[in-house]
């Protein structure tokens, strides 16, 4: 009797073991699977969301935008020793305000995105845009070196004239541009931007052609 109780006690213990052993590997297999299932989609979805959070409109919204937004500022500091109105003055100094943040901004966006930022060397933005129309270059509204040769060497109220005809025809160019990204970027940042150069940019040329009206009266 004693025998036969002993085996069975064994048996039982043994099968204990077993049944034990066989719960610990199925938790510790149950613990990698979720680890792995719960990482990888992750990981998957930040590198997606990354890839696709601009597009090449963005790219060419910005790296024409900045060229574009330089020359605005190189318009109105000349305005400063040149403009005879104190309205053109305030107007030049308003632009210059608005548009180097945003060249900044845009600069960033370009080198976060590993694109190339324009350089601002003088003579490398494309002037070749005669009728104030760049096409497909994205750089509507330039204005060629003569004309910019001719208002620099202008004053008074000659200058004034000159600056708003010019400035009005460079800020259609913009909203051009600007609505070109609403309508196909992708970014947020961007096409916020863009709304706000089309909302700031249409108000300035209303008070252009307003300025001009008046010197023309």
């Amino acid at each position: 009797m004693t025998s036969t109780r002993t085996v069975v006690r064994r048996a039982a213990l043994a099968a204990t073991a077993v049944t034990a052993a066989l719960v610990l590997s199925a938790c510790a297999g149950g613990d990698h699977s979720d680890t792995a299932s719960g990482t990888h989609p992750s990981s998957s979805t930040s590198a997606d969301a990354t890839a696709g959070a601009h597009n090449a409109q963005d790219v060419s919204f910005a790296q024409g935008m900045i060229p574009h937004h330089r020359q605005a500022l190189e318009m109105a500091g000349l305005a400063a020793d040149r403009a005879s109105s104190a309205r053109v003055k305030d107007l030049a100094a308003r632009i210059e305000k608005a548009q180097d943040p945003e060249i900044r901004t845009m600069s960033g966006w370009l080198k976060a995105w590993g694109e190339d930022v324009p350089s601002d060397a003088p003579g490398t933005d494309g002037m070749d845009h005669s009728g104030g129309h760049g096409g497909d270059s994205g750089m509507a509204g330039m204005m060629d070196q003569k004309d910019m040769d001719r208002l620099a060497k202008s004053s008074g109220k000659a200058f004034d004239s000159l600056f708003l005809t010019m400035m009005v025809e460079h800020h259609e160019g913009a909203v051009e541009m600007a609505g070109a990204e609403k309508a196909k970027g992708r970014y947020a940042p961007a096409t916020a931007l863009a709304d706000d150069v089309v909302t700031a940019q249409t108000a300035e040329i209303e008070e252009m052609n307003k300025l001009l009206g008046k010197s023309a009266g």
